[in-house]
């Protein structure tokens, strides 16, 4: 008798759920679905603007006059939702033209509405894209190395922007600046304008994180100087991720977002279980060029393994996927 005869068979074979593509569909526990994921798209100021982002191959910077095609097409993958965020030619300290109601933004917002009326628009409230220095809000005084942002001026700012957005027919907001109360700031100046039906998606974790380089490109945001973890977070604290999530909550936040997503799959789930609100998490520009380089390179497959990314953070407890795989990955999941 050899040794293989001797050990007991087992009474519990895990691989006969997996013997074909039928089954292994029947007992999956997590399933990802266009209805979880929100493009992100960028538009600028200008005309005849289709602006490739270099860092993020598939990309663009879109003009207002270029954006009615990619709405179309989104549209027809089904996409639920898309988060804008704005270019404009005028930059300045305080970050103006966040607020023009003529600005990118507000354009957009009502282009889409007219264009799409149920696609779900999300405006990106923060000043980075529009101040002259590349950070979120007003700027404190002093010695170079110690200037940051000024929190509580910056608040009113947010507000503002947020009120214009609103205006033009954005459903939700999503303030990212990681300013202490800009939750409660946001909520008391959208309920004061009479756009209490507006939802606010918090940015509620927000690292201060490697992962967001290419986006500096295609936002123009880089900082003119310094960076931003005196006000985004520490990658290495959990536990305030908790804490900075339940402010939110408290001022009245009615979705959560953790960001980014890939390397931050645990602070996904803490927040999925420790909270009962909707949870959106952000692929970051970072994870996507990953992505996209090693498959040029040949080393990976590209769908196989971006959509087992996107995956990870739906298991992890997301129900809302930013990525900029949204269009190609709706495309894949219905073939």
């Amino acid at each position: 008798m050899s040794m293989i005869e001797s050990v007991p068979t087992p009474n519990r074979r895990l691989r006969r759920g997996r013997r074909n593509a039928t089954l292994r569909r029947m007992v999956r526990e997590t399933q990802l679905t266009v209805d979880n994921l929100i493009a992100p798209l960028f538009i600028v100021e200008g005309q005849n603007i289709r602006k490739p982002i270099s860092s993020m191959p598939g990309q663009f910077q879109l003009s207002l006059d270029q954006l009615d095609t990619e709405i179309a097409e989104l549209v027809a993958a089904q996409i639920p939702a898309v988060l804008l965020f704005g270019i404009p030619l005028h930059k300045d300290t305080q970050g103006s033209s966040a607020w023009d109601a003529n600005g990118p933004v507000p354009s957009a917002i009502r282009a889409i509405k007219q264009q799409a009326p149920h696609l779900v628009v999300i405006a990106d409230v923060c000043m980075c894209e529009y101040t002259d220095h590349g950070h979120c809000g007003i700027l404190t005084s002093g010695e170079p190395e110690t200037i940051t942002v000024d929190n509580d001026p910056t608040l009113e700012l947010l507000a503002r922007a947020s009120v214009a957005y609103a205006a033009a027919g954005a459903d939700v907001v999503a303030p990212s600046a990681m300013m202490d109360g800009q939750i409660a700031a946001i909520r008391y100046g959208l309920d004061q304008a009479g756009y209490h039906d507006t939802i606010i998606l918090s940015y509620a974790a927000k690292f201060a994180s490697a992962f967001y380089g290419p986006f500096r490109e295609a936002a123009e945001s880089t900082p003119q100087f310094g960076d931003r973890r005196s006000y985004q977070m520490d990658a290495a604290n959990a536990r305030e991720a908790i804490a900075e999530t339940a402010l939110d909550v408290a001022e009245g936040a009615d979705w959560l977002m953790v960001k980014p997503a890939g390397a931050y799959l645990d602070i996904i789930r803490a927040v999925y279980e420790e909270f009962d609100l909707p949870l959106a998490a952000y692929q970051v520009s970072g994870e996507y060029a990953m992505i996209k380089a090693a498959a040029a390179n040949g080393w990976i497959d590209e769908q196989r393994v971006a959509l087992e990314s996107l995956l990870a953070i739906r298991r992890a407890g997301a129900s809302m996927i930013i990525t900029y795989y949204a269009k190609v990955a709706a495309q894949w999941l219905k073939a």
